[in-house]
């Protein structure tokens, strides 16, 4: 069995717990859990063939007084990059956590999940600044951990790239 480690980074309150859930369990809790440090999960699915295994590291969100611990970066074989559309702000913080984790892990997959897809009327990410990612390279995917929409389809998307590395 393959086994590949994926770590969660995002600012706080964007989706993280919420999405790892929803792919893990299949479910949605609207009760609000704050990640503190790192929580692990694992789910195992076919990639390409191969059985896999994803070691889900849910990484503490990032916000003024608390950052993102690097260190539970190391051995990571990618890792997703969470913002709330709703939240602008935390696009910027999940950019500069990717150049910091990619400094520190080197070039393994990544992608962006914009997560609240349920709330895109309230979305203060505009749909050309997720072009520009998209054009510049960055996989870019829209997701609601609420009703499900994207949630399998990403991760599947990032455990297919790692298989390939």
């Amino acid at each position: 069995m393959i086994k590949r480690k994926v770590a969660m980074l995002g600012a706080f309150a964007v989706g993280k717990t919420s999405l790892v859930r929803r792919f893990v369990s299949g479910i949605f809790s609207d009760r609000y859990l704050t990640t503190v440090g790192v929580r692990i999960d694992k789910r195992d699915l076919v990639v390409q063939g191969a059985p896999t295994t994803l070691l889900l590291w849910d990484l503490q969100g990032e916000d003024e007084v608390h950052r993102v611990n690097l260190t539970h970066l190391r051995s990571s074989s990618g890792f997703l990059l969470v913002a709330d559309g709703t939240r602008r702000h935390t696009l910027d913080t999940a950019l500069r956590l990717r150049d910091e984790a990619l400094a520190l892990l080197g070039p393994v997959p990544w992608l962006l999940l914009v997560n609240k897809t349920d709330q895109r009327e309230r979305w203060e990410i505009p749909a050309e600044r997720l072009e520009e990612l998209a054009a510049a390279g960055g996989v870019v995917h829209e997701t609601s951990a609420l009703m499900g929409e994207g949630v399998e389809e990403a991760f599947a998307t990032l455990a297919a790239a790692m298989h390939v590395r």
